[in-house]
């Protein structure tokens, strides 16, 4: 179940951070409330999973994931640009990721 709850994690990080740019560029106090809310949810969400996966583990998968998802998300939310470089390097986060849950304790 916690590496469940991770992935709800993970998706409610991606939330987070571009609900970030959403709402600077919308410009209220009501979308400023969205990543506040998201924030709590996220963080709340993670501790949960950290109950049953180790906590470096659970961090390392949360925050690679959540970075390569922003990415992703901003360039089909945002229309941002990313090099091949940018790319490859993303891959590599993902590469390990995969190899942190594949050799996690739990």
């Amino acid at each position: 179940m916690g590496w469940i709850i991770l992935a709800i994690a993970v998706f409610t990080e991606i939330c987070w951070a571009l609900s970030l740019k959403w709402a600077a560029m919308q410009g209220t106090w009501q979308a400023s409330a969205v990543p506040v809310t998201l924030s709590f949810v996220n963080m709340a969400l993670l501790a949960f999973a950290m109950r049953e996966i180790s906590a470096g583990t659970a961090y390392a998968i949360w925050t690679g994931l959540g970075a390569v998802g922003v990415i992703i998300g901003g360039i089909i939310l945002f229309d941002e640009k990313v090099s091949a470089v940018q790319i490859g390097f993303m891959a590599l986060i993902v590469i390990g990721v995969v190899g942190t849950k594949l050799f996690a304790a739990s």
